[in-house]
């Protein structure tokens, strides 16, 4: 599994790349926004293009960067003026375009998909992100995406929301322990009816990590090439599991990478051993 960092920050991208365990960046415009105030608040002077090349400059691999138009023509053409700006840098910039844009009842659903499909006949790699269901995976892969972006934290918030759940934004969701719960429930009823009702899940996705699962289901049926990354990361617990499943890419959140080196008997164990050390041995180092 290929393991992208998820932010614009360059101090992060930086000490990331550092550790030799990051294959790519995904951006948005929210990233970089912040990433750019940050430098200023420090003192630092750098113009946005400026520090978009430099974002492409240090790592070597894919780099993400997002459209901000809402119809297929507007995105394509900055898709074009991104890819051509940037690209020549390090050629490894890949475009996201939102799977669908619309953002109300009645308007046109299909922008992205038709800007995915025109960026696909040129050449120009996209990542299809906001995916939150298999089908919109589907669609993304049918268009030509060279990637799409399943949002695994987003659909937990969601469930979680719909049922009134309280929680904060890092805490682990078991989708197994829900449907677990409603499928009790089903077998208290007496008819098809009544069972039928009941339902706990986002059209039969109980969690993040399912949505995962059953896209790379969907894409090994059929044999699409489009690679899968898992985003929207919020814990450990998720990259090992979407990790079993042989996700192609998880992008992480800096803080969440470092909790998956982390373990307090880890930290025990380097206490014990550095106690242990007697001279003879540190003598064998000191020659």
């Amino acid at each position: 599994m290929q393991i992208f960092v998820d932010t614009a920050d360059l101090e992060e991208i930086k000490e990331a790349k550092s550790w030799g365990i990051v294959d790519g960046v995904t951006t948005n415009p929210s990233l970089i926004k912040k990433a750019v105030e940050k430098l200023k608040d420090k003192g630092m002077e750098m113009s946005m293009e400026e520090y978009i090349g430099e974002i492409c400059r240090a790592v070597d691999g894919p780099v993400s960067l997002e459209v901000k138009g809402i119809k297929s023509d507007d995105m394509v053409r900055e898709a074009t003026i991104l890819y051509e700006k940037f690209n020549h840098i390090n050629n490894n910039v890949v475009i996201k375009i939102p799977i669908s844009t619309a953002m109300n009842e009645g308007e046109e659903l299909f922008e992205g998909v038709k800007a995915i499909k025109e960026l696909s006949e040129k050449g120009i790699p996209t990542n299809a992100t906001l995916v939150m269901t298999p089908c919109q995976a589907l669609l993304a892969a049918k268009a030509g995406a060279s990637y799409v972006s399943p949002f695994l934290g987003r659909v937990d918030d969601y469930i979680r929301e719909r049922l009134g759940m309280k929680f904060d934004k890092w805490d682990i969701f078991d989708g197994k322990l829900l449907r677990s719960i409603e499928e009790k429930r089903r077998e208290q009823k007496n008819s098809y009816d009544e069972a039928s009702w009941i339902s706990l899940s986002d059209e039969g996705i109980y969690d993040g990590v399912e949505l995962v699962e059953s896209i790379i289901k969907i894409y090994r049926a059929y044999n699409y090439k489009t690679k899968i990354i898992a985003a929207s990361i919020r814990n450990a617990m998720q990259v090992r599991k979407v990790a079993e499943m042989g996700v192609d890419i998880a992008t992480i959140p800096f803080k969440v990478i470092k909790e998956m080196v982390s373990h307090y008997k880890t930290m025990e164990g380097m206490c014990k051993f550095t106690e242990d050390v007697v001279d003879e041995y540190r003598a064998i180092f000191e020659q």
